[in-house]
């Protein structure tokens, strides 16, 4: 199964998971401000699957590792791991979520925070980033996708999907 097709079979999941939410509020608004709640879960991942913009470049789509989120609050949570990034090298990564805005179910906002790894990028060593980010969460199950723009010869940009699974609340 091609890269594209994988990603788009599992754009197709998520949405159905989606449309069958039925736990957010609805509104008249388009865009939401969620409001500030305290929050105690804990989310694990196993990586994720990236679709490269640079489809002439051989990157790795197949960026599978393990992290985990804390979600400390209904806008923001904390995050670290380790994946097998698109230069098929190690990367590490930590980092806080802060999504204050909803579209239907959609958290929207950004990860800021810190990757290592990518030779192109201080050496391999740990640099700063701030990345689109869009959640989605049910009960037990949920989903990132982050937008990765392309910086010249040193980020390559993507579409990436990450499941996470619930393991406390």
């Amino acid at each position: 199964m091609t890269g594209l097709l994988r990603f788009t079979a599992c754009c197709a999941t998520i949405s159905g998971l989606l449309a069958s939410n039925t736990v957010y509020a609805q509104s008249d608004s388009f865009i939401n401000l969620i409001e500030p709640s305290a929050k105690n879960e804990l989310w694990l991942n196993p990586g994720m699957v990236t679709y490269h913009f640079q489809t002439d470049q051989n990157l790795n789509g197949g960026n599978w590792g393990a992290g985990a989120e804390y979600r400390f609050s209904s806008v923001s949570s904390l995050t670290a791991g380790r994946f097998y990034n698109s230069n098929n090298a190690y990367s590490n990564y930590a980092g806080i979520y802060y999504q204050p805005l909803a579209i239907g179910p959609i958290k929207v906002g950004a990860v800021i925070g810190g990757f290592s790894g990518y030779s192109s990028t201080n050496n391999g060593g740990w640099f700063p980033a701030a990345i689109p980010a869009l959640t989605w969460e049910g009960d037990w199950v949920g989903a990132n996708v982050f937008i990765i723009p392309t910086i010249g010869d040193r980020v390559h940009g993507g579409i990436s999907l990450q499941l996470k699974f619930k393991v406390f609340s």
